[in-house]
Order: C-alpha cells, then sequence, then structure tokens
C-alpha cells in the first residue's frame, strides 16, 4: 500500500500551492500540509507561548 502525503510549496505571490510529490520539477523540497501531532506530554510549550508572547505572534493578538 502507498501512502500520499499531502504537501506544499509558496508561489511567487506567498500562496500555497498543493502537491503530492515530494520535489518539484524545478526542484523546489514541499513541505508537509499536515500539522504536527499533538503530544499532551509537550516539553517545550512554555517557552513557544512565552517566544509568541514576546513577539506578538498569538492567535488571539494579546501579549
Amino acid at each position: 500500500m502507498v501512502e500520499m502525503h499531502l504537501m506544499y510549496t509558496l508561489d511567487q505571490e506567498g500562496k500555497r500551492v498543493y502537491t503530492l510529490k515530494k520535489i518539484t520539477e524545478q526542484g523546489e523540497i514541499t513541505k508537509s500540509a499536515h500539522p504536527a501531532r499533538f503530544s499532551p506530554d509537550d516539553k517545550y510549550s512554555r517557552q513557544r507561548v512565552t517566544l509568541k508572547k514576546r513577539f506578538g505572534l498569538l492567535p488571539n493578538g494579546s501579549n
């Protein structure tokens, strides 16, 4: 059984272009379009939230 994973690259406008290939015809390596797996044992969540607060990157806009 062959597994296919949805991948993407960015075009000139910064929009995602989806594909099933790992490398494009131009030789560019694609990125996974799937989110990382969730782990309740996330050892680095505190540091990640602290950095997002510091740089104003939280989705709700709070600092």
